[in-house]
């Protein structure tokens, strides 16, 4: 493996420490703020944060979307390491520090390069590797640039045409969240549909079957809303999709994302505050939260007070989210996958716990009079933790997961993710 700290390419410089850090810190302290401030005055900022062309932008909104938008930089950041490990673990030092020079080049196109900022042939592997656009040179210059590099001893072939540290692009990040998003919102609503919440009835939506019969309340988000699960399985769909379409490994990506989801989780929860929706149970607890009257359901609207079922919810998540960044520092024990497991344990646990003190969810009915115990989502919860820890014992009892360095793109050990 290639050492670059001396000289080291200026793409592949590591932060000292990640910028994501003060982000989640300032916002956390933010949120600790205003939820104090609600415990000793019962005030609320209101709904609407600005307007924008007359049209109003929700404090919802913006929690839900800057929760999204710092998760998938979490995730390109992830990803970004995984790309340089890649890159060092394949390229020799002592080849990625020869000079552009060091290639039979035009002297304009040598000049071109230099302008972009590619003065070494361990810059120019890297970004060529990564995607040959980013060089932004013509057709006809790429392909005599590959040619010449080609031409060169200390080169392989397999570093030109596929490079290991290609399926690490943090730009795919970015590239394939629209996907995910459009899968997951789909998703989402799919779940709720099939899972309305009891409170639902004062809409005229008593089962599935009032929504299908009344297509248009299908897409009205404002009467019901997303479930998380649907959101998540229609998520993964996405990336399923995307990394097939780009030739990239599925698991080890599940398992970056899986960082970001838990982050993204914890902040949008929030949301849920702004719009005094999702509370618990009433409490007198010292962090109860007051909840409007006319945002209480029906049957509590004598109650002032309740559980923050939000708060709980983003605690949770929060522990998870350090939970996956503790696993990802160890990353070279796990198989592929297994973060994802985790993450879907955790949040398993998590919902099972919340649903002791959440309002208005719906209990399970088989056929027309068997009625379980429990809400769909504890049912859902105890399914999916239930198969990832069948599933995690399985390959580890197996030995399977795990995948060769070249395939990988491993910085030390054949680990698959």
């Amino acid at each position: 493996m290639s050492d670059l700290k001396k000289g080291e390419l200026k793409l592949l410089r590591p932060s000292k420490i990640e910028s994501y850090w003060l982000i989640i810190v300032l916002w956390a302290v933010g949120l600790a703020v205003l939820f104090g401030y609600h415990l000793a005055t019962y005030q609320m900022p209101p709904a609407t944060a600005v307007s924008l062309f007359g049209l109003p932008v929700y404090w919802y909104g913006i929690l839900i979307v800057g929760g999204i938008g710092l998760g998938a930089y979490v995730v390109s950041r992830l990803a970004w390491t995984r790309w340089r490990e890649a890159f060092l673990h394949t390229v020799p030092a002592e080849v990625s520090h020869l000079p552009i020079t060091a290639v039979s080049l035009p002297e304009a196109l040598q000049t071109k390069l230099s302008q972009q900022g590619v003065p070494t042939i361990g810059d120019l592997l890297l970004l060529w590797g990564t995607d040959p656009r980013t060089l932004r040179l013509t057709t006809d210059e790429r392909a005599e640039l590959h040619a010449a590099l080609a031409d060169l001893p200390e080169v392989d072939a397999a570093w030109l045409d596929d490079a290991p540290w290609r399926i690490w692009n943090p730009d795919y990040v970015w590239n394939g969240i629209v996907i995910c998003l459009i899968l997951g919102l789909i998703g989402a609503r799919l779940y709720h549909v099939l899972t309305p919440s009891p409170s639902m009835a004062a809409v005229g939506i008593e089962s599935p079957r009032d929504y299908f019969q009344n297509p248009q309340m299908l897409f009205n988000l404002r009467n019901g809303g997303l479930g998380i699960y649907g959101g998540l399985a229609g998520g993964a769909l996405g990336l399923l999709l995307f990394t097939w379409r780009r030739r990239l490994p599925l698991l080890p990506w599940a398992d970056m994302a899986a960082v970001g989801v838990a982050l993204g989780q914890a902040f949008g929860r929030w949301g849920n505050f702004m719009n005094q929706e999702l509370y618990g149970r009433p409490t007198n607890l010292p962090w109860a939260i007051y909840i409007d009257p006319l945002n209480r359901l029906p049957a509590y609207a004598e109650f002032n007070t309740f559980h923050p079922a939000f708060l709980y919810e983003s605690l949770w998540n929060f522990l998870t989210f350090g939970l996956l960044m503790l696993l990802w520092r160890r990353r070279k024990n796990l198989l592929a996958g297994e973060m994802t497991a985790v993450y879907l344990i955790m949040y398993a646990i998590g919902r099972i716990l919340l649903e002791t003190v959440r309002l208005d969810s719906r209990v399970v009915v088989l056929g027309s009079s068997l009625q379980l115990p429990m809400a769909w989502a504890t049912l859902v919860s105890i399914l999916v933790a239930l198969s990832m820890v069948v599933w995690v014992l399985v390959r580890r009892w197996r030995g399977n997961g795990r995948l060769s360095t070249l395939e990988e793109g491993a910085s030390s050990d054949a680990t698959g993710i």
